[in-house]
């Protein structure tokens, strides 16, 4: 259960088979994320007055769903940290550089799930072992399960939507400017932003 990319457009929702109520059973199996339809995003505040969003370009991942066991549930994740994008090619360079990321250093995040757990209804949360610059710390996401589908071209999808909020300086992100008005330029807390499609594998 879980784990994450860019949406699907509308054409694709139009055309797929929707599955209103699928038996949670028959969608056990292994699946391999979509990344190009799947969106791996994060939000930080800026300045203390704005949000600036960005999302990561370049990933993969898997995961194994038991639909009758969600404990028995799996997911893992692989990021490239020098795809990140903001919309401001500066900002980009400062995210990547020593200050941040340290991307020459460190190219990859990492996501091993531990925990899965259902919630009730569509509901559901995987916890887990992120890594970030060498250092590895457990966060939980919340998802909530979109439903399946066949799409036009055979292949069976699963679609989830997560969240979770994480504080960058546990994981050493510490850069930050003091603003004259007080506060400091960028927030220690991260919103993370799943929207994921994965594919059973054949």
């Amino acid at each position: 259960m879980g784990i994450f990319g860019r949406k699907s457009s509308d054409d694709d929702a139009a055309t797929a088979t929707s599955v209103a109520t699928p038996e949670l059973a028959a969608l056990t199996g292994d699946y391999t994320i979509d990344a190009s339809h799947t969106t791996i995003g994060f939000v930080a505040r800026h300045a203390m007055v704005t949000n600036v969003k960005g999302s990561f370009q370049e990933f993969e991942g898997t995961l194994h769903l038991d639909g009758s066991n969600p404990a028995a549930s799996t997911a893992s994740l692989d990021i490239k940290m020098e795809s990140i994008e903001t919309g401001s090619a500066d900002r980009d360079g400062h995210l990547k550089s020593a200050d941040f990321f340290r991307t020459d250093e460190f190219p990859t995040m990492t996501f091993r799930s531990t925990k899965a757990e259902s919630l009730g209804g569509e509901d559901y949360r995987i916890t887990g072992d992120l890594e970030i610059l060498g250092t590895t710390r457990e966060i939980s996401i919340d998802l909530e399960f979109n439903g399946a589908a066949k799409d036009p071209f055979g292949n069976e999808r699963v679609g989830f939507e997560g969240k979770a909020e994480i504080l960058r300086s546990e994981w050493g992100l510490t850069w930050n400017a003091a603003l004259e008005t007080g506060g400091v330029l960028v927030s220690d807390k991260i919103k993370l932003n799943f929207d994921i499609s994965a594919i059973r594998n054949a």
